[in-house]
């Protein structure tokens, strides 16, 4: 018998980019998440009030639970994580913010600390009870590990007592209202016994029923943040009773026999182990923001193709897109939005498989990655927004709600100066790549050379990172708060600058990994723009620094008119490989040629009025 095997068709070049954009295995990976949000409950609402959309998010977050053949498998699955937030980002930040506290910070935590199978979890994998995270303090956020909320062994009851000391000491913005039902937190709380302090360390706490807070617990809702509606509350805890088995983890008091030194290594470890599921956190928001910016991206690529204008002194209409005023912001944000997402992608992989010995540097990408994507994507939502006029102002067209939402992401997970100061401690004292922009010498590099250009982006790293730490060993050792005060700004410049360069290596990867064709030839349009664009904002140094002459830096006006254009002509393609859902871009009426139609009067005159005899005659 003769099979005959019908041959596959290559993959085109949308498909190719966005194997780029989502991985390789993109199909596997985003393919659920993409079909869930093109489903019916996910569609976006009408008229609906605050209280009704965090509702509605709620629901949808039994929706979505009741598609998963295992919650416990999402949590513990960082990759499946991020995928969910990159997807319904920008579907529903609500829902993505709530999902993300379940699965990840609560879910992910108890796995984390207990041995599976050693608690039921099946109160809150069938989402009878939602979880929820209580870290942050009213006086305490990214100075976590000074937290004041107690917890004191009570050995006579065989449990621990959780007490708040005074109003400072308030859980702050954890989703504990009434809404989505009843709702058990993971309480972050200083462990005292016989006096002394064994750290910060996670207790399982139930906090309300149906209908109000439990004894012993206080919920108050917090003023009305801006950007989706979420049950964000002041929480507080007088005298609250709870057994041994709240605590995660192991206590016996023997650590209080250990010499100081032994307990604050201890506590220090104690802590970092609660706030564990930050990490996997950050990847998330990195995902959300790559989403939500993608999103508004394609939307306003799109309504810029619809909308039309008149041309020079009224001649034919013409879309907005053919403007170089309108194409060219957009054009940057589109090399922007692929190294945000490639940027992403590299820090995932590697947290992801970091031994032991490479995990510092590996979560200090993550926290860069963090930071640098969810600041990039709010310039560019900001962008797109703006690029599609008033019409975007409206809820209606999805974009307001990402203008708003990305300050959660900002500050979600860590503050991004947080961050930032952090990984510039960090890379101020790590080996990094020597300088190289071109060993010939100023002048003779060409500027449309990959590797010249990356040379040039390790050599603004270099320079922004020796500048701070000469300006800290101008200054005493011992008054370390003026050492760091004096390098801060260079410093963080320089972690900018890590963020560009972890980027660009990125966009270089994935080039290479392209056959030669189309894909290829776009990847590298992208990726020479966003490297063009830093090398000019840091023009001035690398002239300084011989590193460019004076025609090169001349020239990059010129090149970056060159590439944007370059990029422009391809805009509609370049964002179809976002793979947005056409049932999700539908729900945004500017995404679509008949936007217009949105705004329709069936009762006027228009539709109701007889045609004039001079309009039925007309052509």
């Amino acid at each position: 018998m003769t099979v005959t095997l019908t041959p596959t068709a290559p993959p085109s070049t949308v498909e190719l980019l966005t194997g780029v954009l989502l991985g390789s295995g993109y199909r596997r990976e985003h393919g659920f998440w993409q079909r869930l949000i093109s489903t019916e409950p996910f569609r976006r609402p009408a008229g609906k009030t605050p209280e009704e959309r965090l509702a509605l998010a709620y629901e949808r977050l039994r929706v979505l639970n009741r598609s998963l053949d295992s919650g416990a498998r999402l949590a513990a699955d960082p990759r499946a994580l991020a995928a969910l937030h990159e997807w319904m980002g920008p579907v529903d930040p609500a829902l993505a913010t709530v999902a993300g506290i379940h699965y990840n910070l609560f879910l992910g935590s108890l796995l984390d600390h207990d041995p599976v199978g050693s608690r039921d979890l099946s109160e809150y994998l069938t989402m009878r009870r939602i979880g929820t995270f209580l870290c942050t303090e009213v006086a305490h956020g990214n100075d976590a590990a000074s937290m004041e909320t107690t917890a004191t062994h009570d050995r006579a009851r065989g449990g621990f007592v959780l007490h708040t000391p005074h109003a400072g000491a308030q859980k702050f913005m954890p989703n504990t209202g009434q809404a989505g039902g009843p709702k058990t937190g993971l309480v972050a709380a200083r462990l005292m016994d016989d006096g002394t302090d064994h750290g910060v360390r996670l207790f399982l706490v139930p906090l309300t029923d149906d209908e109000q807070p439990l004894p012993g617990v206080r919920v108050r809702p917090l003023p009305a943040r801006m950007g989706s509606p979420v049950d964000h509350c002041l929480t507080s805890f007088d005298g609250l009773f709870v057994g041994r088995d709240a605590l995660l983890g192991t206590h016996d008091g023997s650590d209080a026999q250990k010499d100081p030194g032994r307990m604050r290594v201890e506590r220090r470890r104690h802590f970092l182990a609660s706030i564990g599921r930050v990490v996997p956190g950050r990847v998330s928001m990195s995902a959300c923001a790559a989403g939500s910016a993608r999103a508004a991206l394609a939307v306003a690529v799109r309504y810029g193709g619809h909308r039309t204008i008149s041309g020079a002194r009224g001649t034919r209409q013409v879309p907005v897109n053919a403007h170089r005023t309108h194409h060219g912001p957009l054009a940057s944000a589109l090399a922007t939005v692929f190294a945000m997402s490639l940027l992403h992608r590299r820090a995932l992989d590697r947290w992801e498989v970091c031994t032991e010995d490479g995990r510092d540097e590996a979560e200090r990408l993550v926290g860069i990655a963090k930071a640098w994507i969810t600041w990039q994507a709010r310039s560019v939502i900001v962008q797109s927004r703006e690029r599609c006029g008033a019409q975007a102002l409206l809820e209606n067209n999805g974009m307001s709600e990402l203008v708003t939402g990305i300050e959660g992401a900002i500050t979600a997970e860590g503050d991004n100066i947080a961050l930032y100061a952090k990984a510039a401690g960090e890379l101020l004292v790590a080996a990094r790549p020597a300088p190289d922009a071109d060993s010939r010498g100023p002048g003779t590099g060409d500027l449309g050379d990959p590797r010249f250009l990356h040379g040039l982006l390790v050599a603004v790293e270099d320079i922004w990172l020796t500048r701070a730490g000469e300006r800290a060993l101008r200054l005493p050792d011992a008054d370390r708060l003026a050492r760091w005060n004096a390098a801060a700004g260079p410093a963080l410049r320089g972690v900018e600058a890590h963020a560009y360069r972890q980027a660009a290596e990125a966009y270089a990867e994935a080039r290479a990994a392209l056959p030669h064709g189309a894909a290829r030839e776009r990847l590298a349009e992208l990726e020479r723009l966003f490297t063009v664009e830093w090398v000019a904002r840091n023009s001035g140094d690398l002239l300084a620094a011989g590193l460019l002459d004076a025609d090169q830096v001349a020239a990059l006006p010129e090149v970056t008119e060159d590439l944007i254009a370059r990029v422009a002509a391809h805009a509609p393609q370049l964002v179809e490989a976002f793979a947005l859902p056409r049932e999700l871009l539908a729900d945004w009426p500017i995404a679509g040629p008949g936007y217009a139609d949105a705004y329709d009067d069936p009762d006027a005159p228009w539709h109701t009025a007889p045609a004039s005899p001079a309009r039925e005659g007309a052509v």
